[in-house]
């Protein structure tokens, strides 16, 4: 079956970095876009970052634009974000998905990330 297993977060200050990771199965994930997804308390999940299959176009939502770096290894079938310069406002339980119509029941547990000082 379709699944989803996010890890690396954790509390961090302001300032500080993660390396999430996110381990896909149960679909070719080699011909599947993915992205980064995250969800902070009271709001609506947000589309953080993208990459193509194989890995050469990327994109992101300006607040991490800088920042941010996603990044796949397809012979794992796992997809990375490195996030540098963290900010409170970076706080949120972040996923991964392909965010094709067909993955959008498809969601893992996240994983947490708090920046605090």
């Amino acid at each position: 079956q379709v699944q989803f297993v996010e890890s690396g977060g954790g509390l961090v200050q302001p300032g500080g970095s993660l390396r999430l990771s996110c381990a896909a199965s149960g679909f070719t994930f080699s011909t599947s876009a993915m992205s980064w997804y995250r969800q902070a308390p009271g709001k609506e999940r947000e589309l953080v970052a993208s990459i193509s299959n194989g890995g050469a176009s990327t994109n992101y939502v300006d607040s991490v634009k800088g920042r941010f770096t996603i990044s796949r290894d397809n012979a794992k079938k796992t997809v990375y974000l490195q996030m540098n310069s963290l900010k409170p406002e970076d706080t949120a339980v972040y996923y991964c998905n392909p965010g094709s119509a067909w993955a959008r029941n498809y969601w893992g547990q996240g994983t947490q990330v708090t920046v605090s000082s």
